[in-house]
């Protein structure tokens, strides 16, 4: 069941050129990505630990991301990538951080919710990424991606609804959504996920 909601803008074909045309720099982010989204679901546990009902959900989320940077690893490897020697910081969740209210359960529904607008965006970009890909087994890796990211974006929803209205949890969501739409138009194009 779609419990997320569509993306306020698309990414442009340039983007995808872009990430096509040095896809190496390309790679070395999404394990970035993946580390940091893993780890987003473990500070999420350890900022909310008596939220019980969502735990765990969140802790196979982690375990997911943490399943994915191992596979993007592989891929690495097999082309002699090395990892980035730091995690730099991403300017579009940066960006997107900004948009947290103040108020303890504002916020916290901000942090569930943005972990959707984030994942929504991951799986569209993989789409398009798998898309671009010619035949073979890492275009049936970012397949395999694009179904569990945007399987992502429902799941934070839905911890959300554990918490909070239906009607209160759509408008913040479309709030969002529109200015993920705003930050991701306003970011210079680079062979990044975001």
């Amino acid at each position: 069941m779609k419990l997320s909601i569509d993306l306020a803008c698309d990414s442009s074909p340039e983007w995808v050129q872009t990430v096509m045309n040095d896809f190496d720099s390309f790679l070395q982010d999404h394990a970035n990505c993946e580390r940091k989204a893993s780890n987003m679901a473990l500070s999420l546990i350890a900022k909310y630990p008596d939220r019980l009902e969502i735990i765990p959900e969140l802790i196979e989320t982690a375990v997911e991301e943490l399943e994915h940077f191992r596979d993007v690893y592989a891929v690495m490897q097999e082309r002699g990538l090395p990892l980035a020697k730091e995690l730099t910081p991403d300017v579009y969740v940066n960006q997107l951080l900004t948009l947290l209210r103040t108020s303890s359960m504002e916020r916290f529904m901000d942090r569930l919710l943005l972990g959707s607008v984030i994942e929504c965006r991951g799986a569209e970009r993989f789409k398009l990424v798998w898309e671009a890909l010619p035949d073979g087994e890492l275009k049936k890796f970012y397949h395999r991606l694009w179904a569990s990211e945007a399987k992502h974006g429902n799941i934070f929803v839905k911890m959300a609804l554990n918490y909070f209205d239906e009607t209160t949890v759509y408008k913040r969501l479309n709030e969002l959504m529109k200015a993920e739409a705003v930050i991701l138009q306003s970011l210079p194009l680079k062979a990044a996920l975001h």
